[in-house]
């Protein structure tokens, strides 16, 4: 496939995520989890091809800083992450799997916010999450599908081309495809969201489901379509740079509170605005890596490394957990 040939027909804008659990027959008629990984991984370079990066969020800028938790974090989860402030690596990315990807290109949206709490080699927690507050499909085995039909939906592709049938089945993919907001102005003024649910658990045993966003302190600020086409490929890169070494960049962290009716393991399915949402603590980036190269080969995110009194409660967590190292050891 051509690179984004497919793009006459729909602009695609993609996910942050390897996510979703589902299980696949194998020809033998046997469930086949254990290989839904690497398929994924796998269905990512059928629409992107191998670049020996990342199979997604190729594309990204590695920084340090710390978080600082709030007082009400404690009151949901007696997490060790809650009582004292925690060094970061963090990591802002574009979609696709193209590690040239032009910043101001529309298929870079959504936009990657990865944190691990802790150092490269001892971190307590890891959390990946993207700009848009849903995921395209439900299940891995799904977004697999969606990315071999984006793969097999070239230029030469007959029509209805494979991508067309699959969005006819999956319309939240194809509102999710063509809903992204347009290019930010600084990766430091895009909010993030994370998709899946985890269980918080306080030191009463008490347990709370929630969904994760960051609020920029900074604000929300995005570009018109002619300002963002005069801006040139690596200007997210460079701005915040530049913005950084003025000051720190902040996110507040919040937990939305999971409410009866509301799905837990489908994050296609964005829970509703009036859930409440309570602050977690404060995000902080205040450097950034000096060696942007040798870092990325260090670092990979796994959400499934989570500290005592966080669980996952969205069972994609585990395969998403599976995959990232795959995608790791391709890059090395």
């Amino acid at each position: 496939m051509g690179m984004f040939s497919w793009r006459r027909n729909l602009r695609l804008t993609g996910a942050a995520l390897l996510a979703g659990l589902a299980t696949v027959a194998s020809p033998r008629g046997a469930l086949a989890q254990d290989e839904l990984p690497a398929q994924l991984v796998t269905a990512l370079h059928s629409a992107f091809g191998e670049h020996h990066a990342r199979a997604v969020h190729a594309k990204g800028i590695i920084l340090f800083g710390h978080f600082t938790p709030a007082a009400a974090a404690r009151t949901l989860s007696r997490a060790a992450l809650f009582v004292r402030p925690t060094p970061i690596v963090a990591r802002f990315s574009d979609f696709t799997g193209l590690p040239a990807i032009s910043d101001n290109d529309p298929n870079a949206s959504p936009r990657g916010f990865a944190i691990k709490f802790g150092t490269f080699d001892s971190a307590t927690m890891d959390i990946v999450a993207h700009g848009f507050n849903g995921f395209p499909v439900r299940t891995a085995a799904a977004f697999g599908e969606l990315f071999r039909a984006l793969g097999a939906s070239g230029a030469g592709a007959a029509k209805p081309t494979a991508l067309d049938r699959f969005l006819v089945a999956h319309p939240a993919a194809a509102k999710f495809l063509t809903s992204q907001k347009p290019p930010p102005v600084s990766y430091a003024t895009n909010p993030y969201f994370g998709v899946n649910a985890f269980t918080f658990t306080d030191a009463a045993g008490h347990s709370t489901t929630v969904r994760y966003r960051f609020v920029p302190l900074a604000g929300e600020h995005f570009l018109d379509a002619p300002t963002a086409k005069a801006r040139g490929p690596n200007y997210l890169m460079a701005e915040i740079v530049k913005r950084i070494a003025v000051g720190p960049v902040r996110f507040d962290w919040y937990a939305q509170i999971a409410a009866a009716g509301d799905k837990l393991d489908d994050p296609s399915t964005a829970w509703p605005e009036s859930r409440r949402l309570i602050k977690l603590g404060t995000i902080t980036i205040d450097r950034v890596s000096r060696d942007q190269a040798g870092d990325d080969k260090r670092l990979v995110f796994l959400p499934g490394n989570l500290p005592k009194g966080i669980a996952a409660a969205d069972p994609m967590i585990g395969i998403r957990t599976a995959a990232y190292p795959i995608s790791f050891g391709e890059r090395q």
